[in-house]
């Protein structure tokens, strides 16, 4: 029982440190991934509206499944460049709210758009 007491009195604090430091390390890396995620998808919905608003400007001759390509191969070439992938079903699912978001502004009468 002597023993274990100086061990603690001469290794205590050093022990307690690294635990603390091991306890911290482990929670920067938890939230650094959790914003990581948080900002990617922003990023991600961002790309996806402009890609929506450019393709929808730039090619008025293209329809439907055209203009759907066009925005994933923006999309993904964007998002490609910044480092962040996405998936099919992501792309997808973006492209679909950011086209039913930029049609139901348009779809709004003349009296709607000035209240």
């Amino acid at each position: 029982m002597e023993l274990f007491k100086q061990f603690i009195n001469e290794y205590g604090t050093t022990i307690l440190y690294a635990i603390l430091t091991a306890l911290a390390g482990y929670v920067g890396i938890w939230i650094k991934s959790v914003y990581t995620k948080y900002v990617n998808d922003k990023t991600k919905e961002a790309v996806v509206k402009t890609c929506v608003k450019a393709v929808e400007q730039l090619y008025h001759d293209l329809h439907g499944i055209e203009k759907y390509n066009e925005v994933v191969k923006n999309a993904t070439e964007m998002l490609s460049q910044k480092g962040i992938e996405i998936t099919e079903l992501e792309i997808k699912i973006l492209i679909e709210a950011a086209v039913g978001e930029f049609n139901n502004v348009f779809n709004k009468s003349d009296y709607e758009l000035t209240e």
